[in-house]
């Protein structure tokens, strides 16, 4: 039994929790081995409308007092009381009293981090000035050693003149002092302890420093140091640990600064030697950076010193030789003006000593009109059959051979096209022979283009040797061949001059021999010596583009041996040589004198004509093509902007807008075949109209070229090329017609025809007969309506007619009605009269003439 209940049955009043009048009351506590203990008890009174007032439940018992509530009970109605105060739900208030818990966990959880970064950061600037001390500490033992052994060394040279106690030592005035980068103290007192000693000092003040720090927070309301103190007290440093807390003093960044400084004044100190002046070269147009990499100087200094002249430039901006000759000067550096085509100097070198060559195979060049044999007689001579390859029987682009003789002797021939859109490839090929060999068919004679290659063989001042071909044949006339060469200058041996004159025949071989003798002795006349132990140079004789080798280009050495491997500039194009190919289609290690070749691994296909030669680096290449380039660049624009701007150059400008012009794209098999179609297609037109070749380049036909060609309304020319797949697709959807040709005078007729179809038609007036008007007749909704007399020829219904009066035109128009009484008809004679009505005009008169004509429009052509 519990101790309220032995109270309850002694008689004794019990401990009542209610609302009774006793505010205090005694509760005996009982513990272990029988003690007891009687404890005092108050209880405070409600206030109204709280739980256990005077406005207690009517739950409570009869005498007023409230039962007892547990832990549980009791929070939840002090809840419900606080809420009904905020007049807020319990729910409500559950919710704020939550979020303010997180947010003071929260706050808490950032003060505490902010502590740790603090903590951190305060370590580190003790670790750093740590650092600083011991390399301060041992730059002045540094000093006071050199101060030690300079004293001593001046003491033990003073010695001998001494006869009194040394004074103490002065410092040399005329040595600076060691700067030192610690912070000066209010007094300074000397050292006595090591540098591990001060540190040991340092770090032990520098912890209660921190341990000051970490204890701040709980003193905030103490006699402490206030925010408002610590926030004027500077950053914790060497300086602050050692003197206290009396004053703010330098912080870690103002000595970094001052380190900084130090440096660079030691570096400026070192650096005090005397500037190297430079020899620069200077071209006629140079970039910012480029001159300042030739002075050795950086950019920015130039760049400012030309925004001082006024100048708003950048290192990337090109500067022309005057500036750059200006700023030079200004840098203390002489200037070396070069041209910008200086850089074509020592691309082909100086002749060779004659002990060094050694004697080389003939060139020989295979010119004359179309059709007379030259490429059948190379075959005899090669005993190939290279004719029944070429489309249509003639060459249509230069072919480039070697044929050793059954007496060891070798010979290189140059077969070159007759036909005469190829007279620039026969002009090259005359450039870059030896001795030209003249065809001439003995039934046809001397023909233009037999003409024309004796002019070129002439300009280029080579030998020639007349091969009167085709002798085998009934109506031949070889005599009467030589007899039209005198016309123009070719005196052969046999009519007492010094040209050789040989009669063969390819078809049955005759001949042949004569005629190897003959290029063999008139070599031996020539003398024909170069050089092979050199970097190779000659004359590229053709170009194009292959499918599967890229761009190939046949050359022809004329001294020197080019070898695999080399660097080789060709006009605007350059490359490695990776592969030597012969005639046959042999690989070769390398190409000696007057030997052909093609070449593979340019990077285009170069200008048949252009003179090649090997450069030491790819460096010298790019510089050399990136000139030519830039003047092919400047060429094109000064032609299409270049017009002039005096009055007749206006007007012919004037007149060459009303040509129509035919433009077309042209794609062909090798750069030469491409080069005389466009010559081919400037010879055709007139003042009205002419073709325009927009494009023209070796190789297949593209996609590239077909957009190009419907961007400009413009058929493509195929000449002994084809378009792959894609570009067929695509030209079949974009309209874009493709034509094939395998003879270039197919090409030409095509375009020619073309042409013609273009130009208008001519007019031409003939007169049929004469009318006079005897009486004007006015008739309503016909209007004016003549009745005349054929007085000469016909006329006819639609014909032009003019009206006459007075041997006055007074108009031209069209007859629109011609009757015969009441009935059309077609025509009227002379001597009958007829009616007549002309087509918007009603102005005539009785005695005025009639003429009347028809106009005929004739096809013309170029």
């Amino acid at each position: 039994m519990s101790d309220a209940d032995e109270r309850n049955t002694s008689g004794r009043k019990p401990l009542s929790l209610g609302g009774g009048s006793t505010p205090s009351g005694t509760v005996r506590q009982s513990f272990p081995r029988g003690r007891q203990k009687a404890v005092v008890v108050e209880k405070k009174r409600k206030r109204p409308g709280a739980p256990g007032g005077k406005d207690a439940p009517a739950s409570a018992g009869k005498d007023g007092a409230k039962p007892a509530l547990s832990d549980k009970e009791r929070a939840r109605a002090l809840l419900a009381a606080k809420a009904k105060q905020l007049g807020l739900s319990e729910e409500e208030l559950l919710k704020r009293q939550a979020a303010i818990q997180r947010a003071r966990a929260e706050q808490d959880a950032r003060e505490e981090k902010k502590r740790a970064e603090e903590e951190d950061r305060t370590r580190r600037q003790a670790d750093e000035l740590r650092a600083l001390e011991e390399q301060r500490q041992r730059e002045e033992d540094e000093r006071k050693a050199r101060e030690e052994a300079e004293r001593r060394r001046k003491a033990e040279a003073e010695a001998p003149a001494r006869s009194e106690p040394e004074a103490p030592v002065e410092p040399d005035p005329a040595m600076p002092p060691e700067p030192s980068l610690k912070p000066q103290r209010k007094a300074d007192k000397p050292r006595e302890r090591g540098a591990s000693d001060d540190a040991a000092d340092m770090l032990s003040k520098m912890g209660g420093r921190i341990k000051e720090k970490k204890a701040e927070p709980a003193e905030k309301t103490g006699g402490g140091r206030g925010r408002e103190g610590r926030r004027h007290a500077g950053k914790l440093t060497l300086q602050n640990i050692e003197e206290g807390d009396e004053g703010r003093q330098r912080s870690l960044a103002s000595i970094r600064r001052a380190r900084e400084r130090e440096k660079m004044r030691r570096a400026q100190q070192g650096q005090g030697r005397e500037k190297v002046s430079r020899e620069v070269v200077v071209p006629e147009a140079i970039t910012v950076q480029d001159l300042a990499q030739r002075m050795a100087e950086r950019a920015a200094d130039v760049v400012k010193y030309l925004m001082t002249q006024g100048q708003m430039v950048r290192a990337n901006d090109v500067i022309d030789a005057d500036t750059a000759e200006l700023i030079v000067e200004e840098f203390g550096h002489t200037v070396k003006r070069v041209s910008e085509s200086d850089v074509e100097l020592g691309f082909i070198s100086a002749e060779d000593d004659d002990g060094a060559k050694k004697p080389r195979p003939p060139v020989v060049t295979v010119m004359g009109h179309v059709d007379h044999g030259k490429t059948s007689l190379l075959d005899a001579l090669r005993q190939t059959d290279v004719a029944a390859g070429e489309a249509g029987g003639i060459t249509q682009h230069i072919g480039a051979y070697q044929v050793q003789l059954k007496t060891g002797d070798r010979i290189t021939f140059l077969d070159t096209p007759g036909h005469a859109a190829f007279s620039s490839m026969r002009a090259r090929g005359a450039q870059a022979t030896d001795i030209v060999i003249l065809v001439v068919a003995a039934d046809d004679g001397v023909m233009p283009q037999t003409i024309e290659a004796i002019k070129h063989a002439k300009a280029a001042g080579v030998p020639i040797i007349v091969a009167v071909n085709k002798i085998d044949k009934p109506d031949a006339t070889p005599d009467k061949v030589l007899q039209e060469l005198l016309q123009h200058e070719v005196f052969v041996e046999s009519m007492g001059g010094d040209v050789q004159s040989v009669n063969v025949s390819a078809t049955k071989k005759t001949g042949l021999d004569e005629l190897t003798e003959a290029i063999t002795l008139q070599s031996e006349l020539l003398e024909l010596k170069a050089n092979p132990d050199r970097s190779a140079e000659g004359v590229v004789i053709e170009s194009q583009i292959d499918k599967g080798r890229g761009p190939v280009a046949t050359v022809l050495v004329k001294r020197g041996t080019l070898k695999r491997g080399d660097i080789v500039v060709a006009g605007a194009q350059w490359g490695k040589v990776r592969a030597l190919v012969n005639e046959r289609g042999q690989q070769m290690k390398d190409a000696g004198p007057s030997l052909p070749a093609e070449i593979l691994g340019l990077d285009g296909a170069p200008e048949p004509g252009e003179v090649f030669a090997v450069v030491e680096t790819e460096a010298r290449a790019r510089e050399l093509v990136a000139y030519r380039q830039r003047m092919v660049r400047d060429r094109s624009a000064a032609a299409r902007t270049g017009m002039g701007a005096s009055l007749e150059q206006m007007m012919a400008r004037l007149q060459q807008a009303e040509v129509s012009e035919m433009p077309m794209l042209v794609k062909s098999d090798v750069q030469g075949s491409a080069e005389a179609i466009g010559g081919a297609m400037d010879k055709l037109g007139n003042e009205e109209v002419r073709a325009r070749v927009i494009h023209s380049a070796p190789g297949g036909v593209s996609e590239s070229d077909v957009l190009l060609a419907r961007a400009s309304g413009a058929p493509i020319f195929a000449f002994n090329v084809r378009a792959n797949k894609q570009a067929r697709e695509l030209a079949e959807r974009e309209g874009v017609e493709i034509r094939y040709y395998s003879v270039i005078y197919d090409l030409i007729d095509d375009v020619k025809a073309t042409l013609e179809g273009m130009l208008a038609p001519e007019k031409r007036e003939t007169f049929i007969g004469y009318a006079e008007i005897l009486e004007v007749f006015s008739i309503t909704k016909v209007g004016k309506v003549a009745g005349c007399r054929v007085t000469e020829g016909v006329v006819k219904r639609g014909c032009g007619v003019r009206l006459l009066r007075d041997d006055t035109v007074l108009h031209e128009g069209k007859l629109s009605t011609l009757k015969r009484f009441k009935d059309e008809v077609p025509e009227v004679r002379a001597g009958t009269e007829c009616g007549m009505a002309f087509e918007k005009y009603e102005d005539i008169q009785v005695g005025d003439q009639i003429e009347c004509f028809q106009v005929e429009e004739v096809k013309r052509s170029l």
